[in-house]
């Protein structure tokens, strides 16, 4: 190999050294620099810790609505009667202003008693009042909004149904939320 001034090899020199060796510092620094602030946006711990619930449903009697936190927000778990179920289903759609389905609201078929929403008005995030309002559901009476048996709005100014949560039933007296 040809050697160059002060004895080392060709094309080899002692800046070529100082650039790399400078770079690679200056990105291990800007990593350094940067990771507090992308860690910082990760979920909190006790935020992690209610990414699911397990909730008991054995002692909610039926039409009783309970209320439960998960994720910060308010959820209702409702047991509904026959009839409540029966009016839910006999609703034309085509008077809905956001018009779904009973069945598209309760993710277990098998038990259309159990209705479980997210518990957040869809028009200023107010927290409805259970049992309430012209359709027996909820009312939410910040601003007069009204929603059915099924959490389907049905009069007032939110403009969506309650949001339903993923959920899956744990055998017959319990359910995981989330």
């Amino acid at each position: 190999m040809a050697q160059g001034k002060h004895g080392q090899p060709q094309g080899a020199s002692r800046r070529d050294f100082l650039y790399i060796a400078a770079g690679g510092l200056g990105a291990v620094g800007a990593g350094a620099f940067a990771w507090p602030f992308i860690h910082q946006m990760n979920p909190s711990k006790d935020v992690l810790a209610l990414s699911s619930i397990e909730v008991d449903i054995s002692k909610i009697t039926e039409g009783q609505t309970i209320t439960v936190s998960w994720r910060g927000k308010p959820v209702f778990i409702r047991h509904r009667t026959k009839a409540e179920i029966d009016a839910a289903r006999a609703v034309q759609l085509g008077e809905l202003p956001d018009p779904q389905p009973d069945d598209a609201r309760v993710r277990a078929k098998d038990r259309p008693q159990w209705l479980i929403l997210v518990g957040v008005c869809t028009h200023l995030g107010c927290v409805p009042l259970n049992n309430q309002g012209e359709y027996g559901g909820w009312f939410c009476p910040c601003h007069g909004s009204h929603y059915d048996t099924s959490g389907r709005i049905r009069k007032g100014p939110a403009p969506a149904n309650l949001e339903v949560p993923s959920y899956e039933f744990l055998g017959d007296n319990a359910v995981r939320i989330g």
